[in-house]
């Protein structure tokens, strides 16, 4: 065992570190392979006509303000995307007419996947 002293951001860390000798690697189980990641669920096309509001990034609708035919007034709050344990609120980029919604509450969204549509 060879011990050592790491300095991790101002915290020091003692760390003891056993050696193990070429054949004794070589016999060591490998990792088990990753699992690949589920495909996101898809997003309903968005059917409505007017500038498409996208997604940011990958992650989970957790609230839908607007409905179809509703108007909206610019910066006006039109969904919350949970991504990485945070909370990122979906604005509307200009005051109009929300023609589609293509998410509902709950739904997995990618990056680029058309949330909503406003005239």
């Amino acid at each position: 065992m060879k011990n050592y002293r790491v300095n991790v951001n101002g915290t020091v860390y003692e760390v003891a570190i056993e050696e193990i000798s070429a054949s004794e690697a070589k016999t060591a189980s490998a990792p088990a392979p990753a699992a690949a990641p589920a495909e996101p669920a898809k997003s309903a096309p968005a059917s409505g006509s007017g500038e498409k509001i996208t997604a940011p990034m990958q992650g989970n609708i957790l609230s839908v303000n607007v409905s179809a035919g509703q108007t909206v007034k610019s910066g006006e709050v039109l969904m919350v995307l949970e991504a990485m344990k945070m909370e990122n609120e979906i604005m509307a980029p200009k005051a109009g007419k929300v023609t589609s919604v293509s998410v509902s509450k709950g739904a997995s969204v990618a990056t680029g996947d058309v949330l909503c549509t406003i005239e």
